[in-house]
């Protein structure tokens, strides 16, 4: 894809003229536009873009989507504390994960079917994120090969990885991914059964897409989407299509479930460990009494999640249990959180709390919704500004100088211990 870049001032103009051209789709990302200023811009901008039953799998969450809603409350409720006057004439958002430093404390976290949002889109995230520096997470669920992925753009890639009922397909995309040069693995386990998605019944969301007259009528009234769709075809799970046999079911949900394994325990993500030799990582933990469990794996991050609110409806949120997990952890391992995640106040909330870094997944995909890998692009600049915004004010030269002292509103069982970062890496230092 074509991507024609145009100065970020032009002669004579104010900066709000700076716009990004995505040559294929004819997406013209222009500062004044506020949708792209934000997230939630993003997200409307998606929702205007999508047929109803492609932006509510997206967005929903499961049950009632009560987990959904204190994802967003209980953020809100961390307050930040500026920390001024301090000299911030150098500030670094650089930190290091797995030995590698990364430019901002965010990872493109693994989206399942993301070419549902926009064709092409695995690989436009990864892209996306390589402009950025920071990693991005390849889902099993993904509707891109694994190859198309490891070859889009410079950056670092992760490779999601269900634990399969058939063990032995589990091993060939874990000797696949080493192959590729995947970096990390990121093992989900927080899906032993799928949550109950009340929007995609409602709306017959399955693979493949069958149609009715009210999907047609929607068709109709989302053009781009539509025509993407026909230039390419309807999106299709081709990692998982490769491997496995895939029958129509009602739901995306009961694909999933038909294939996944309902008895994976420490046992299996040690089998994982003794396959995988890069970092490798266990997404999905809500429980800080699974930390030792998770070390005494050789496991070298963990990822709290409650999969973004769409398995249990009346989950904790992550941003409130992530304390536990930090004093549980005491330095051993490697903590990213992801469900919720906005802006980059929200980021800096997290790091504050104890984190590592950020995953996000919805707020990329929104992006990619309304416009492509250019959206991605912008998206990430937008929370990479915000989070410099914070630092600035709260005192924060590098993501570990956030602390427990940065925040009001959380509760913290223990002192944080120090975050794992590459001094020798940041200006200044």
């Amino acid at each position: 894809m074509h991507v024609e870049r145009y100065p970020r001032h032009l002669p004579g103009k104010p900066d709000a003229t700076a716009a990004i051209r995505e040559g294929d789709e004819g997406v013209r990302l222009a500062a004044s536009d506020w949708m792209h200023e934000s997230v939630e811009g993003f997200r409307e901008r998606a929702r205007r873009r999508l047929p109803r039953f492609v932006f509510d799998f997206i967005d929903g969450g499961s049950g009632g989507e009560s987990t959904l809603l204190e994802n967003r409350a209980a953020l809100d409720r961390i307050r930040l504390v500026g920390s001024g006057p301090r000299d911030m004439h150098e500030c670094s958002q650089e930190t290091c994960l797995f030995g590698r430093t990364i430019a901002m404390p965010l990872v493109i976290g693994p989206t399942g079917l993301a070419g549902a949002a926009r064709s092409g889109g695995d690989a436009a995230l990864a892209r996306a994120a390589g402009v950025a520096g920071i990693p991005f997470v390849m889902s099993s669920a993904a509707t891109a090969t694994m190859e198309a992925v490891a070859e889009a753009g410079e950056g670092p890639k992760w490779f999601q990885l269900y634990v399969f009922r058939d063990r032995a397909v589990t091993l060939r995309l874990i000797e696949r991914a080493a192959a590729l040069g995947f970096e990390a693995l990121e093992v989900t386990v927080d899906n032993t059964i799928p949550g109950r998605r009340l929007r995609d019944v409602r709306n017959g969301f399955t693979l493949p897409f069958r149609w009715n007259a009210g999907k047609l009528c929607s068709l109709l009234a989302h053009p781009g989407w539509t025509l993407d769709m026909v230039r390419v075809g309807p999106p299709r799970l081709k990692v998982m299509a490769a491997e496995l046999d895939l029958q129509a079911t009602e739901t995306i949900a009961e694909l999933m479930q038909a294939q996944l394994d309902p008895s994976v325990d420490w046992d299996d993500i040690k089998w994982v460990r003794n396959a995988w030799k890069g970092p490798l990582i266990v997404k999905g933990l809500l429980d800080p009494a699974q930390v030792g469990k998770a070390i005494d794996a050789g496991v070298d991050g963990i990822v709290v999640s409650n999969h973004g609110g769409r398995q249990i409806d009346g989950a904790v949120a992550t941003i409130d249990i992530l304390p536990e997990f930090v004093e549980a952890a005491a330095g051993q391992l490697t903590i990213l959180i992801d469900s919720g995640f906005r802006t980059g106040s929200d980021i800096a909330r997290a790091l504050a709390l104890g984190a590592d870094a950020v995953q996000v997944g919805r707020a990329t995909l929104y992006a990619l919704a309304a416009a492509g890998e250019a959206g991605v692009r912008k998206a990430l600049d937008v929370l990479r500004e915000e989070l410099r915004v914070v630092q600035m004010l709260a005192g924060a030269r590098t993501p570990a100088e956030f602390s427990v002292a940065s925040v009001r509103g959380a509760r913290i069982p223990s002192v944080r211990p120090v975050a794992a970062v590459a001094p020798e890496r940041l200006t200044g230092s």
